[in-house]
């Protein structure tokens, strides 16, 4: 098998780079099934990890049922973290239609616990977390954040600049140092 994720780099990151994968590579990846040396990642939680991902494939196939075709993972699950809390990510879509309000829409009719919606408002706070989550995180354990040009993030680089998503979700959100992303390949049957 060809490794289309690479192993961690030195500071447990994922080399510099985007890694296109369908959803079945990313479960077989290193991502899912942990690092080569066991001994150095005793409590690497497979399982967990291969959870998280059928969750994204949920939200994937929605984004994909309306014509979102970028999806790029991220978060300390593309980090040597054992037990990630959940995934993050991002997805390209068109301004008017996220402006409009019409994808959102298309997404809740696909998803019947209507998770859709990063109206802050409606963040609940979970047990032992510091922060409040989106619906889409209580019920998927996955945030996905829209993405268009001009569109901020609300992470902040040193120089405290604003970022957008790709910018932002390219850097480790430790210490800054740059780091890779999966982006999801659509792969009918993944």
């Amino acid at each position: 098998m060809v490794e289309k994720i690479p192993a961690f780099d030195r500071n447990g990151l994922l080399p510099v780079g985007d890694y296109d994968v369908s959803l079945f590579d990313l479960r077989g990846s290193v991502l899912c099934r942990g690092p080569d040396d066991r001994q150095a990642y005793p409590n690497w939680d497979s399982a967990w990890r291969v959870w998280l991902v059928e969750q994204l494939a949920i939200m994937a196939q929605q984004l994909w049922q309306v014509g979102v075709e970028s999806i790029f993972v991220d978060g300390s699950f593309v980090e040597d973290k054992d037990h990630p809390n959940d995934i993050d990510g991002y997805f390209v879509c068109d301004r008017d239609e996220f402006v409009s309000g019409r994808l959102v829409a298309a997404l809740n009719r696909l998803d019947p616990q209507k998770v859709w919606t990063w109206d802050h408002s409606l963040r609940r706070a979970y047990p032992g977390y510091p922060k409040k989550q989106l619906p889409m995180w209580h019920v998927y354990r996955v945030e996905l954040y829209p993405h268009f040009s001009g569109l901020g993030s609300g992470i902040r680089d040193a120089r405290g600049n604003e970022l957008e998503f790709p910018a932002a979700f390219r850097q480790c959100r430790r210490d800054g140092k740059p780091k890779g992303i999966v982006r999801l390949l659509k792969v009918t049957g993944s």
